[in-house]
């Protein structure tokens, strides 16, 4: 399950995202009391990490 914390330390990147996506992002990180940045740096550490979960379920078979 995700869960939103605080993490320090982060440097600057920029990208294009849809502004659906946006507003989305935007809703979520101030109904959690935190940076949209940090929420972006969260959802993208958990996608990588079941990414990589979803990876070696595969190979296991």
């Amino acid at each position: 399950m995700f869960v939103v914390k605080n993490t320090p330390e982060m440097i600057s990147k920029t990208f294009r995202l849809s502004t659906d996506l946006v507003d989305k992002l935007d809703e979520v990180a101030k109904s959690q009391g935190i940076s949209m940045n940090n929420l972006v740096q969260q959802c993208c550490e958990y996608a990588l990490s079941d990414m990589r979960d979803e990876d070696a379920r595969r190979k296991r078979g």
